[in-house]
């Protein structure tokens, strides 16, 4: 199988990652659970590992670093954590619905939802965004990467808007933690989210958050935590205090190997590899004819991904018969980004989503390119 489906999930793991879970599911204990060697044992992974991605992310800290089982849940906990009824958040047409659903529960709740609109390539207006912040504002929620176009939100220039306003800077980092480098204190954000399943090349199940020192985020949940058993509250010391109950130690004694990769191979080194192949297959498909593609390509910035249809057909009809006839596995449908297809039009048929991995070959995306142009023909 060709698997060209790496913005939903890596699906091919360095060996490392394989075998620090495997290692973990042999001898860890329960981390702060006891004094014994494997609940020892598994403190210092998951400290290695909240140390490892707070230095990847240019966190103040270990502790601004939080475990979650995904983004969803993450932006879950800033959105539900930050936000209070007569407050007003600006979002973006870019988002998926880990934002956009929670910010609509909000909104339904007393919270005031501005959406930013996108271009017809897929682009904000950072004027608009500007110009939509209120008196009320109480954050910017937006991403870094969109999952369909593979457009890429200049997170710095929004961090700077948002400092100038003092509003708070939630950023959705599901596609570009791992590819591009992220540092939360210059690009002045203030809560970041994260999942490890995807280019952090982690396990499925493990993801986070970093919060800013000083800002205070309402735990989505409470219960046991190790310390302070007595007391009827959970702990409000960070991370604990949004980290309630037995953390996936197995998964994050993996997304520790996975960033020690990063760390070892270089992730600018990484990027290059997989855009050379995003940019190899846009080469290979833009000018077949009946093919369309959605996204900004005018900029060597942007996520490894290639979206595009084929005339009229249903997105999953050419998915499947990528599958089925030449062992290429896409992602078609909606991609849980409905504002993005709104503004593409293609809410009806959906769109197939190439998305490149450095565990690709030039020989599988040239693969890719000639099934493109044989079903382009039919």
């Amino acid at each position: 199988m060709i698997y060209m489906d790496n913005a939903a999930t890596t699906m091919r793991k360095p060996k490392e990652v394989i075998e620090a879970v495997a290692n973990a599911m042999q001898c860890m204990g329960n981390a702060g659970r006891g004094a014994h060697e494997a609940s020892l044992d598994a403190s210092r992974v998951i400290y290695d590992t909240r140390e490892r991605l707070a230095r990847l992310f240019g966190a103040e800290s270990p502790k601004n670093i939080v475990f979650t089982n995904n983004s969803t849940e993450s932006l879950n906990i800033a959105i539900r954590g930050v936000l209070c009824p007569g407050d007003h958040v600006v979002t973006t047409m870019l988002e998926h619905n880990s934002v956009l659903r929670p910010l609509y529960a909000m909104e339904e709740n007393g919270v005031e939802l501005t959406i930013v609109s996108s271009d017809p390539s897929g682009n904000i207006s950072y004027d608009e965004m500007e110009a939509a912040i209120r008196p009320h504002t109480k954050a910017i929620v937006c991403t870094n990467g969109s999952n369909l176009s593979g457009n890429m939100i200049d997170i710095a220039r929004v961090g700077e808007i948002a400092k100038r306003h003092e509003v708070l800077l939630i950023v959705d980092a599901s596609q570009t933690a791992g590819v591009y480098p992220i540092d939360v204190q210059q690009m002045q954000i203030d809560i970041l989210c994260f999942t490890g399943h995807k280019s952090l090349l982690g396990p499925q199940g493990t993801g986070g958050m970093y919060v800013r020192t000083g800002l205070e985020v309402r735990p989505l949940k409470c219960g046991g935590s190790g310390v302070d058993t007595y007391n009827k509250h959970h702990p409000k010391e960070m991370p604990t205090a949004l980290e309630a109950g037995t953390l996936n130690g197995h998964g994050i004694a993996g997304l520790g190997a996975a960033v020690k990769y990063l760390e070892e191979t270089g992730i600018d080194q990484i990027r290059e590899k997989e855009l050379q192949y995003m940019w190899q297959f846009y080469h290979g498909v833009k000018k077949i004819p009946n093919v369309k593609i959605y996204g900004d390509f005018s900029t060597e910035r942007r996520c490894p991904i290639v979206t595009l249809n084929i005339g009229e057909y249903d997105s999953s009809e050419v998915s499947d018969e990528l599958l089925m006839t030449y062992g290429i596995s896409t992602r078609p449908g909606a991609h849980c980004a409905p504002l993005m297809h709104e503004a593409f039009g293609t809410v009806e048929q959906g769109a197939v989503r190439f998305s490149f991995s450095h565990y690709n070959t030039e020989e599988e995306v040239e693969t890719a390119i000639q099934a493109i142009r044989e079903l382009a023909e039919e």
